[in-house]
């Protein structure tokens, strides 16, 4: 595959004029939403509205860990309300994901369907370090960071990242389970909170930062100054109390706003003496927030401790604006500073590649003929575009990295390698659906009996899977001998008859491909059952194609 091909996986040169987008995040804590009005000739946005509501999904079920009903409930009249300020904003369109409450709830799945069941909104659920590179997304689309190295903490309920950039690619991504939501559950009895349990929580938050908080200095040259920015409510609400005790003012925005760790030392100190009653009772505190503020401020003040950077800046913008930012790069509307994260789907792939020592020529040989059936029977046979052909063209990069465990069973192993891989740029279902149909290039066809098929929580996604493995089958069997006996493939459909013929073109005219022929007779069933058509290949010796 050439770069102008890849590239053009990643962009859709059709969008040239002013949209409107809403972009949804499903937090252990909060919902937000934020809508922006985006000028792709600039390109930049500006927010138009806001939605916030504190609906707490990561009050789980202590014993199994399930998200309740209750929770559930008031999450799905915040998103319905979400959905109806998008409507009257007519946004062109929206973009949910989720995240650690989510991600981690035995049930999280099954709730993301019956929303999109109840509501038709598909959430995307993203996995911890795409979290953390979206955040960095957002707060480079605030921040100018001068090719200056910059520390982002991001505090969320249930997680907490540690990211490390300069403007260009993250040096540093991280996503650990500790939030303010989640501490406050697990740690926190009395009130006001008891030096037992204040140290106890203490000594936690650092034992369990003090990995990521090293490995992103690791990644710092010596002696290389570093700025720390800041973005949750948490860090939001700390920077209230501090301005108005400093300054009898909060700033609006709080954006830029700085604090220093020795000030975060005071502001901790008061807060463990304070019952939630006086938590509540202070300027700007709601009771939300006055629950899990002490928890949250112990993670932020064991951050700046362990990163040994003394004073941070406030960014407002985080996650959702990440998700804008996203979406921006996914459709080639940003060119400038931000262009080196256009690519990053692509990159993580191909990172992967290198990572499994997959053999290079080969994937793109049948990546290539991956792509080519499918452009040749797009709304033939399906209606697929650019988004699934870019799933398709990451498991036929990517099928074959099981060879790194062992050559029995390999298309399972590459199944559980692509599944515990962290491919930046894709969400939880779209790495799932990779690593299906990766899963299906050998052996059985998809089956619902099968646990990888059914980890598919989406009806939409399994249906990808059914239909696009046998097109990854057909290009796996056409590179038989790995070594691109097949210079060109040519489809004739002959829907009447139910057949459809496969010309396949030989880069030597000599050369019989009977190796090629043979794997695809032994390949081409799944194909058949799935388009009730009749496969017939057909060798063209009389002239060779150019190279691939």
């Amino acid at each position: 595959m050439t770069n102008q091909s890849r590239t053009s996986l990643l962009q859709d040169p059709t969008i040239s004029y002013d949209r409107t987008l809403a972009a949804i995040d499903v937090g252990t804590n909060s919902i937000h939403m934020v809508v922006v009005n985006i000028k792709p000739a600039l390109p930049s946005f500006t927010v138009v509205a806001k939605e916030k509501a504190t609906v707490r999904l990561g009050d789980r079920d202590p014993k199994t860990g399930y998200l309740t009903p209750a929770a559930m409930d008031r999450a799905t009249q915040a998103l319905r309300r979400c959905q109806q300020l998008a409507d009257s904003l007519r946004v062109d369109d929206l973009v949910a994901v989720a995240t650690s409450a989510v991600r981690e709830a035995p049930n999280g799945r099954d709730f993301l369907q019956q929303i999109e069941e109840e509501l038709g909104l598909t959430i995307n659920l993203i996995s911890g370090q795409e979290e953390a590179r979206r955040i960095y997304l957002g707060v480079l689309s605030g921040v100018a960071f001068d090719n200056e190295p910059h520390a982002i903490v991001d505090i969320g309920g249930g997680s907490t990242e540690l990211i490390l950039g300069d403007g260009r690619e993250p040096r540093f991504l991280s996503s650990t389970k500790v939030g303010a939501v989640r501490l406050s559950a697990k740690f926190v009895t009395t009130d006001p909170i008891s030096d037992s349990e204040f140290n106890y929580l203490q000594a936690y938050v650092r034992g369990m930062l003090e990995r990521p908080a090293d490995d992103l200095r690791s990644h710092l040259q010596a002696d290389e100054p570093c700025h720390l920015v800041g973005t949750s409510g948490t860090i939001e609400a700390l920077a209230t109390l501090h301005a108005r005790e400093h300054t009898g003012a909060v700033p609006d925005p709080l954006h830029g706003y700085s604090f220093s760790l020795e000030d975060l030392h005071e502001i901790v100190d008061q807060l463990r003496q304070m019952e939630y009653s006086d938590r509540c009772a202070l300027p700007g505190m709601n009771e939300r927030r006055a629950e899990i503020i002490l928890p949250g401020a112990i993670i932020l003040q064991e951050a700046m401790t362990l990163l040994k950077i003394p004073t941070l800046s406030v960014c407002e913008r985080a996650l959702r604006e990440g998700v804008v930012v996203d979406w921006m790069l996914h459709h080639g509307l940003i060119e400038d500073r931000l262009r080196f994260q256009s690519s990053i789907r692509e990159r993580s792939v191909l990172q992967t590649v290198q990572k499994f020592r997959i053999n290079l020529s080969s994937a793109e040989c049948i990546a290539h003929h991956a792509l080519s059936l499918f452009d040749q029977t797009q709304e033939i046979l399906h209606d697929y575009g650019d988004e699934e052909r870019e799933l398709l063209w990451a498991a036929a990069m990517l099928h074959n990295c099981g060879h790194f465990v062992s050559h029995g069973s390999h298309h399972k192993h590459s199944y559980y390698l692509i599944r515990n891989t962290d491919l930046l740029g894709f969400t939880e279902v779209e790495i799932e659906t990779i690593a299906n149909i990766a899963r299906y290039h050998r052996k059985s066809c998809p089956k619902r009996k099968h646990d990888n098929y059914r980890n598919i929580s989406s009806k939409t996604y399994r249906r990808i899977v059914d239909q696009l493995s046998p097109l990854l089958r057909l290009a796996v069997a056409l590179d038989r001998r790995q070594r691109g006996a097949i210079a060109k493939l040519e489809l004739t459909p002959h829907l009447e008859k139910g057949t459809i013929l496969l010309h396949l073109s030989p880069h030597d005219p000599g050369d019989d491909c009977a190796l090629e022929l043979w794997s695809l007779d032994n390949k081409k069933d799944c194909f058949e059952a799935e388009y009730a058509l009749q496969l017939v290949p057909i060798l063209d010796t009389a002239s060779s194609s150019p190279s691939i």
